[in-house]
């Protein structure tokens, strides 16, 4: 997969188009949750936490396939390629300007 854990990301299409967040983790089948993007309502039942039930925003999971990886060499929405270094790791360069891609932390 080409985005991980702590990556900054943008949303390229949909109606989150242009916004922008950290990814907070990475589903199966494909979907990712970020950080400040896509947010629900859920609906909660009442109980001792919530006497009269409550009503909550939280964010939902994007398809990988609408977003792209924020390389933080040039700043701008990228593709990523990747390349096997000298020392036999593998890491991933950004397809625009050829350098290295770190996920944040």
């Amino acid at each position: 997969m080409h985005i991980r854990r702590n990556d900054i990301v943008e949303v390229i299409s949909g109606d989150e188009r242009g916004k922008k967040g950290k990814v907070l983790r990475i589903m199966d089948a494909g979907f990712v949750l970020v950080e400040g993007v896509n947010f629900v309502w859920k609906h909660l039942r009442r109980s001792q936490q919530h006497p009269h039930g409550a009503r909550i925003q939280k964010e939902a999971p994007l398809r990988v396939a609408k977003l792209m990886v924020i390389c933080p060499a040039c700043d701008k929405a990228t593709k990523t390629g990747h390349k096997k270094m000298e020392s036999g790791e593998h890491v991933r360069v950004c397809k625009k300007c050829r350098q290295t891609i770190t996920a944040r932390t």
